[in-house]
């Protein structure tokens, strides 16, 4: 969501919204202002404002607009459609919606959208059964479909084995398992979240590097991590840029992909994360297009479609310095 979406969403509904979320800046917020029970609370206020089919799909087309100008050229979106089935007569319809407008703006923006139905560590289990089961009827590659299952909210919530059944259920579907996993907890709950839920790839898992054996064998079976370092900071894992761990990451051989997370409660979009990696770890060009290729394997988008992006990368590398 636009930070002037959310502003005209409340003005319209009469809402009044918290002062925190109406000026953010991770780097320079006080130890005091950071944390996930913050986060939770301008999450909530700003998700609240979204009440209606056609707020739903200005947010994916916004999304995929701001994406297209910035030169992204994938996306993938988390939802949890209970979120908005009271507005919109329930699970299903809400997630047609969204995919149906994934479709649509792929289309319009040339920005290749993909879908992730999350559960949620605060509802039941058996909620997140009923989810994997929903998303798995609409699994495919194309633009818009869905194309993997998460688990996400407070990460120190709840047994993460009691979800494993609904990630069974959509990786027979064919879906990527990507729960969230490693920010707020370190290295046992990574292992829980990669023993029980089988994940291809972690949103975050950037304290997997607090063990080096861990770090060995989550690069060895492939998972990727999804980094964020506006959020490893604004959520006070990190208490500045320069402590989060992405020079390890990388010097481990781990598939990394560069991430903004919640560009609304963060203020900091995709490429804001690259100008972190060359301006506080000093990443050169290449090793700058060796991310982005990294960023690319990582997704969950057609082989045909990986290929051309990174040939467009290469190109990019290849081009004289203007």
């Amino acid at each position: 969501m636009r930070p002037s979406t959310m502003v005209e969403m409340a003005r319209t509904q009469g809402v009044r919204l918290p002062p925190h979320l109406l000026h953010i800046d991770a780097a320079s917020m006080p130890a005091d202002g950071r944390g996930w029970f913050r986060f939770q609370r301008a999450y909530d206020s700003a998700r609240h404002l979204v009440r209606s089919e056609a707020a739903m799909r200005r947010l994916i087309r916004e999304a995929a607009e701001d994406d297209a100008a910035e030169g992204s050229v994938r996306m993938e979106i988390q939802v949890d459609p209970t979120s908005y089935a009271p507005y919109v007569g329930g699970i299903t319809p809400a997630l047609e919606i969204i995919i149906d407008e994934a479709r649509a703006a792929s289309r319009d923006t040339g920005v290749d959208i993909g879908v992730i139905v999350a559960a949620s560590r605060m509802k039941h289990p058996l909620d997140a059964r009923t989810l994997a089961r929903l998303a798995a009827s609409f699994a495919g590659d194309g633009p818009g479909d869905v194309v993997g299952f998460g688990l996400s909210n407070d990460e120190r919530v709840g047994s993460t084995a009691s979800f494993a059944p609904a990630f069974r259920i959509a990786r027979r579907a064919g879906l990527v398992g990507v729960p969230h996993g490693g920010e707020l907890l370190g290295p046992s709950s990574v292992r829980e979240v990669v023993s029980a839920l089988a994940p291809a790839r972690l949103g975050h898992g950037v304290r997997t590097s607090e063990d080096p054996a861990l770090l060995r064998a989550v690069v060895d079976a492939g998972i990727a991590l999804e980094v964020c370092p506006t959020s490893n900071v604004h959520l006070g894992v990190y208490t500045d840029f320069s402590q989060v761990p992405l020079p390890i990451l990388l010097s481990a051989g781990a598939t990394v992909a560069l991430a903004a997370d919640d560009p609304l409660l963060f203020r900091s979009r995709l490429v804001a994360q690259y100008e972190v990696a060359r301006d506080v770890f000093g990443l050169s060009d290449e090793a700058l297009a060796s991310l982005a290729r990294s960023s690319i394997d990582a997704s969950l988008a057609s082989p045909s479609h990986k290929a051309a992006w990174k040939a467009d990368i290469d190109a990019w590398l290849a081009a004289p310095v203007a």
